[in-house]
C-alpha cells in the first residue's frame, strides 16, 4: 500500500529561499510548503527564536510534521530551545555553512584557518546590503578593519556553478582584502535532510 508523504511545513532562513524552492520543484515535493524569516535577522540573531515560534503556531495546524532548517545561527542554543519545547525538527549543523559543506568538511576547513569568512551564493550576491550595509561598513568603512582584523581568507562555499555568482564571490573578498577560495558543494545536507523526511511517515507537527 502507497502512503502519501506527510504533508510539511519548512520554516527557513530567507538566505535558503531560492535553494530550498528550487529542490522542491526538482523533486516534485508537493506535500512541502516553505515559509522563510528574514535573512537579514542574521544581524539580529536574538530576534530569530521568538519570530521562529510565532511562525510555528501560526501554521502548524495545516500540516503533519514542521521542520525547520536553521542552524543555531548565534542564537545561543535559542532555536533549539523553540525546537524542542515546539516538538519539531531541525536540520543537523550550527550553521548553514556546515550543513551545505557537512560537518567533516566544515571542521576541516576551520582546522585550516580560524581567520576565515564565509560566503555562499545568497551571501554573495547579498554582500553589499547584508555585510556592507548591515554591519554598517558603508557609513563607516574603518569598521572593516576592526570587524575583518584577524581574517585571512574567504571561503566562498557555493551551492550553483554560476560564472557571475563566483565572480561576486571574489570581489567581496577583494573589498575585505581577504585570500578568496572557491569550493562548489552542491546543495549537500540541505537536500538529504529534505528526502531522508519525505520518505518517512508520521507526525511531529
Amino acid at each position: 500500500m502507497t502512503h502519501s508523504p506527510p504533508r510539511t511545513l519548512l520554516i527557513a532562513c530567507g538566505a535558503l529561499a531560492r535553494e530550498v524552492s528550487a529542490l522542491i520543484k526538482l523533486h516534485g515535493w508537493g506535500h512541502m510548503s516553505v515559509q522563510c524569516l528574514p535573512a537579514h535577522l542574521h544581524n539580529r540573531p536574538g530576534e530569530i527564536p521568538d519570530r521562529m515560534r510565532d511562525k510555528i503556531r501560526a501554521l502548524r495546524d495545516g500540516y503533519d510534521r514542521v521542520l525547520i532548517l536553521y542552524g543555531d545561527c548565534g542564537t545561543g542554543g535559542g532555536i533549539d530551545k523553540v525546537v524542542e519545547e515546539e516538538g519539531v525538527t531541525r536540520i543537523g549543523g550550527n550553521h548553514c555553512y556546515e550543513f551545505y559543506s557537512g560537518a567533516a568538511e566544515f571542521a576541516e576547513l576551520a582546522n585550516q584557518e580560524l581567520g576565515t569568512f564565509y560566503l555562499t551564493d545568497f551571501l554573495a550576491r547579498n554582500f553589499e546590503r547584508l555585510v556592507i550595509e548591515g554591519m554598517g561598513i558603508d557609513r563607516h568603512p574603518q569598521l572593516a578593519g576592526t570587524y575583518f582584523k584577524n581574517y585571512r581568507r574567504l571561503v566562498h562555499l557555493a551551492q550553483t556553478e554560476d560564472a557571475g555568482v563566483k565572480a561576486l564571490g571574489e570581489a567581496a573578498a577583494e573589498r575585505l582584502g581577504l585570500d578568496y577560495e572557491y569550493r562548489f558543494t552542491g546543495l549537500g545536507g540541505l537536500e538529504s535532510f529534505l528526502a531522508a523526511n519525505t520518505l518517512t511517515d508520521g507526525a511531529d507537527g
